[in-house]
């Protein structure tokens, strides 16, 4: 136990899997990590994004320029929230690229970001709270 608080691990530290990230919060962080590509993101920032992608491209994806230019806006933090998330289960970043084998990749995409996050640290960084 002693090496894993030398490595930042608290046992007192929230459980990120059990401890509540809303929707507005997770949106708030993604934004505010608009293009940051270090660190880790938990299971409910990924998913909270993820829906409000999709809620925001159906809503204003019809409006021919404004759709193009909203979906321009987000791939960014869809890109870096895509890339922390695989951070926190302890995979490099780049295996976003796997989403481009057709039906494959999406299928084991979906199934890596329904994972816990790791407890421990990871080569990332620290689990986030």
């Amino acid at each position: 136990m002693e090496n894993y608080q030398q490595q930042g691990y608290n046992p007192q530290m929230p459980n990120p899997e059990t401890s509540y990230l809303g929707f507005v919060d997770a949106v708030k962080i993604c934004f505010n990590k608009y293009a940051d590509f270090k660190g880790r993101a938990t299971r409910a920032e990924y998913w909270w994004w993820y829906l409000c992608t999709v809620l925001v491209s159906l809503v204003l994806g019809w409006i021919p320029f404004l759709g193009w230019a909203v979906s321009v806006a987000l791939l960014v933090p869809t890109l870096a929230v895509s890339w922390r998330r695989m951070h926190d289960i302890g995979k490099g970043g780049g295996w976003w690229f796997i989403n481009f084998i057709p039906l494959v990749g999406w299928i084991l995409w979906i199934v890596w970001c329904c994972q816990q996050s790791e407890p421990m640290p990871n080569r990332f960084g620290p689990r986030p709270c």
